[in-house]
């Protein structure tokens, strides 16, 4: 009797284990890679994922693969990126076609990051350029050559900062002469103001 016990016991448990195997493979359906255009997102809206096209929401039936290989659960909002990082997307954030979040609030982006220290109702501080719009089509051109120098300085001080680390990092043992970076850091944010 042991004997035909066995096999049983051993049959049943494969079985179980195929169905349980086979129910987790078909409980979330995944579509190929989903067609985006460049301004669609996948935004949590009442508690679910939607397609937003425009400004029309587009229910979610599956869960969605973006072309780099980010996967989207429409019903939990989870998001697993291609390197194996999951976040949990909150009411109004949302995840560009290009596999990016965009948080809507400060709380929902710093519980991403494990941060307790903010909280949750946090709002983000709106920005308002103080200067009155340009007024003609010149004014307009400085303002955009003035900002994009203004870019080009903070890529400098960027690559000045990189070369401070690393001189930093490089000589742990004995200390390192920065005073001519520094001078050039401060030039460059004398130039910022």
């Amino acid at each position: 009797m042991k004997k035909t016990l066995l096999p049983s016991v051993v049959a049943g448990l494969l079985l179980l284990a195929t169905a349980q195997g086979f129910a987790q493979t078909t409980n979330a359906p995944v579509a190929g890679p989903v067609e985006t255009t460049a301004t669609d997102r996948f935004m949590m809206q009442n508690g679910e994922v939607v397609q937003v096209r425009g400004r029309r929401p587009m229910p979610l039936t599956h869960n969605v693969l973006l072309a780099n290989g980010t996967k989207i659960n429409y019903k939990s909002g989870i998001v697993e990126f291609p390197g194996g990082k999951i976040t949990t997307l909150r009411e109004g954030d949302y995840v560009r076609p290009s596999g990016d979040v965009v948080f809507a609030t400060p709380g929902s982006a710093a519980q991403s990051r494990g941060d307790k220290t903010v909280p949750t109702d946090a709002k983000f501080e709106t920005y308002v350029d103080p200067r009155p719009a340009p007024a003609t089509p010149a004014a307009m051109e400085t303002r955009l050559t003035e900002m994009n120098t203004k870019i080009g300085l903070m890529a400098e001080k960027i690559q000045l900062l990189n070369q401070k680390i690393s001189l930093l990092s490089s000589n742990a043992q004995r200390p390192t002469d920065t005073a001519a970076l520094d001078q050039k850091i401060q030039a460059i944010d004398a130039k910022l103001k």
